[in-house]
C-alpha cells in the first residue's frame, strides 16, 4: 500500500514552526514540495475513488492551486498574528456546489486558524476535512460557523427531524470516534424553545465532527484506508447537512 507522509514531513512543520519567516521557508521550499505538498496531493488524488463511492457530489481535486489542497500562506490582513505561513498542512473535499471566489485563492484564505474553518465560500456546504501536523493529524466533516440564514436552516431541520439527528449524534459506532466541535451560544436561539429536548445542539454554532489520526497512521501504509474509511464513518453528518440545506448527497 502506498504511503504519502513520513517523519520529514513532520521535521518541516516543526522547522517551520520554528522559523515562520519568508526567508527560511524560501531557503526550505524544496523540502515543502518534497515531503508535504507534493505528498497530500498524492494523497488527495488517491482519494477521488473512495469519495465518490460514498457521494458522487463531492470533489477530491488534486489540482496544485484552485483544488481541495489550502494554500500554506496565510491571510494577516486582519490577524494579530503576522506569520506568513501555516505551520500545518490541510485539504478540503467540497461539495460540488461550492463556488469559489477567485481562482481558488479564495477558499484558501478560510483555513486561517489551527481550527477548523471549512465553512463554504460563496454558498455554504459541508464538506470533509483533512488536516496534517505533528501530534494534530484529524480528520472530519461538517459546516464550521456557517452564515445566520443556513444556521437557521439547520436548525429548523434539526427540530423537524429530530429522531434522526439524535440516531445519529448519539450512535455509539460514533461517538467512539467523532467528537461534535465548536463554541456554541450561551442562551437559545431566538425562536427556539428553551426546554427543547436537543437545546444544546440547537445552541451550536457550528456542526462539525472530527477525529483524531495518530502521526504514526499519518506516516504508515494504511493512511488511505484509515482516511477512506474515516470520511465514511463522518458521511452521515454531512448527507444530515446536506438534507438540511437541500443539496444532493
Amino acid at each position: 500500500m502506498p504511503t504519502y507522509f513520513s517523519d520529514r514531513s513532520f521535521r518541516f512543520q516543526r522547522a517551520l514552526a520554528r522559523n515562520n519567516n519568508r526567508a527560511w521557508f524560501h531557503a526550505h521550499k524544496d523540502d515543502y514540495e518534497q515531503y508535504l505538498r507534493q505528498p497530500f496531493l498524492r494523497l488527495i488524488s488517491d482519494l477521488r475513488e473512495p469519495l465518490a463511492q460514498i457521494s458522487p457530489h463531492f470533489r477530491a481535486d488534486p489540482r496544485p492551486v484552485g483544488g481541495s489542497l489550502f494554500r500554506i500562506h496565510r491571510d494577516t490582513r486582519f490577524a494579530n498574528d503576522k506569520t506568513p505561513y501555516k505551520s500545518w498542512a490541510s485539504a478540503r473535499l467540497y461539495h460540488e456546489r461550492i463556488k469559489t471566489v477567485d481562482s481558488g485563492r479564495g477558499q484558501d484564505r478560510r483555513d486561517t486558524t489551527t481550527s477548523l474553518p471549512w465553512r463554504g465560500v460563496a454558498i455554504d456546504a459541508p464538506s470533509f476535512y483533512l488536516r496534517i501536523a505533528p501530534g494534530g493529524c484529524l480528520l472530519g466533516g461538517g459546516l464550521w460557523q456557517p452564515e445566520t440564514a443556513v444556521l437557521r436552516r439547520i436548525r429548523d431541520f434539526i427540530v423537524e427531524n429530530p429522531r434522526s439527528w439524535t440516531q445519529l449524534t448519539r450512535a455509539p459506532a460514533f461517538r467512539r470516534k467523532y467528537e461534535l466541535i465548536g463554541s456554541s451560544l450561551a442562551r437559545p436561539p431566538r425562536g427556539y424553545p428553551p426546554g427543547h429536548e436537543l437545546i444544546a445542539d440547537l445552541q451550536r454554532k457550528s456542526f462539525a465532527a472530527t477525529r483524531a489520526l495518530a502521526d504514526e497512521v499519518v506516516t504508515g501504509p494504511r493512511l488511505l484506508k484509515t482516511v477512506s474509511d474515516g470520511l465514511r464513518g463522518c458521511a452521515p453528518l454531512v448527507d444530515y447537512l446536506c438534507a438540511a440545506l437541500e443539496l444532493p448527497f
